[in-house]
């Protein structure tokens, strides 16, 4: 019997992600190296940092550069403060009514945009003796949370003059930054609110990864970085790049062959058949999946780094399983199929699918082991 090589990772499935901090700490660098001395940067890790890990990744982010950080919910902060981060964190969604108290209790700033958060924040002090944190949310596109631009004046003087409310900043979210004639009208509605209303102590974002990548906005003093922080780009207006720092994937994906057998001429592979041997190929088993977040979709149209060689991904991806054609290269159970790293982007994945590469990376969060390196 030979012997089977041994996990160097401690963990207890043949298939895995890596996340490299040293990368996520060059890429937050070269941000704020494209970022001016006097503009705070937030760091968006919402979706558990878009599936990478938001409790492992924070301390790396905040010591690289990053000022504040950026959560989708009081859940997520609350994951952070319960892992002893005490940075400003701010709940860019919308927080439920009957939740302020709790986001004022785990300290975390929310996004307020309506009558019915004034009144709530009014009680979360009321019970508590402190005062909610709040960031105003405006609308000037995106047509999802926020003020209309209409009322945003209005709204902004009632919130900074309630003395129950510590007053923070005003945002903002791009909903083009793509498309420079949709984004400059944005921008617009921006500076003519920020134009009318005093800004004495406030943050002010407007300017999303891509945002601040191919805009300036004078009327900002913060930008927030999301998917670039984890070695990935936005789309971008053709021919609208302004700030582009070189990035590193921070997140690979790899999986240990299980099985090697030998699949004869005219035979198919997995469900459906719908690869055909050619002649008797050798076949590798990985345990990685459709429920491992890896699109069903993408079958048959990937490949893998086996041993410095690509190999095919081929037949049906199943919902824990896939194989990979590996005739052409030397290899035994145990050797180590990397699907995703910094040579081999997400991005592609991304292309095959006709979605985008902020999708992708949250769907692997699902149930892989997640290895931290250095």
């Amino acid at each position: 019997m030979k012997n089977v090589k041994q996990s160097n990772v401690n963990i207890h499935r043949d298939s895995w992600v890596e996340i490299n901090l040293d990368y996520l700490a060059q890429n937050i660098k070269a941000i704020r190296k494209q970022t001016p001395n006097n503009v705070k940067l937030l760091a968006v890790v919402k979706a558990d940092a878009y599936g990478h890990g938001a409790v492992m990744l924070a301390p790396t982010l905040l010591a690289s550069g990053a000022d504040m950080l950026g959560v989708a919910s009081i859940d997520e902060g609350a994951d952070l403060r319960n892992a002893k981060i005490t940075a400003d964190i701010l709940v860019l969604g919308a927080v439920p009514v009957w939740a302020v108290e709790s986001a004022v209790k785990l300290d975390l700033a929310i996004s307020v945009f309506s009558k019915d958060h004034i009144l709530a924040c009014r009680q979360a002090y009321e019970r508590t003796g402190i005062r909610p944190k709040v960031h105003v949310k405006i609308d000037t596109g995106m047509n999802r949370i926020g003020v209309s631009t209409d009322e945003a004046v209005d709204f902004i003087n009632e919130v900074r003059s309630s003395d129950f409310i510590d007053f923070k900043g005003v945002f903002t979210h791009l909903a083009n930054a793509e498309i420079r004639e949709k984004t400059e009208l944005q921008i617009e509605k921006w500076n003519s609110v920020i134009s009318k209303i005093n800004t004495d102590g406030l943050l002010l974002h407007i300017l999303n990864t891509a945002g601040q990548m191919c805009y300036d906005v004078p009327n900002s003093n913060m930008r927030r970085a999301g998917i670039a922080l984890y070695g990935l780009y936005p789309d971008f207006p053709e021919g609208g790049e302004k700030h582009i720092p070189k990035l590193k994937q921070i997140l690979s994906l790899k999986g240990r062959i299980v099985h090697i057998h030998q699949a004869k001429d005219h035979e198919g592979v997995s469900y459906g058949h719908t690869y055909i041997a050619h002649g008797t190929r050798k076949i590798a088993t990985v345990p990685l999946g459709y429920a491992d977040g890896i699109p069903r979709g993408l079958s048959n149209k990937i490949f893998g780094v086996l041993n410095g060689k690509k190999v095919p991904q081929i037949g049906n991806i199943t919902m824990d399983q896939m194989m990979f054609d590996i005739t052409d290269v030397d290899a035994n159970v145990g050797d180590v199929i990397t699907l995703l790293d910094e040579n081999n982007s997400i991005d592609e994945w991304a292309k095959i699918l006709g979605t985008i590469n902020y999708e992708l990376t949250c769907r692997l969060k699902v149930r892989l082991p997640r290895v931290y390196t250095r």
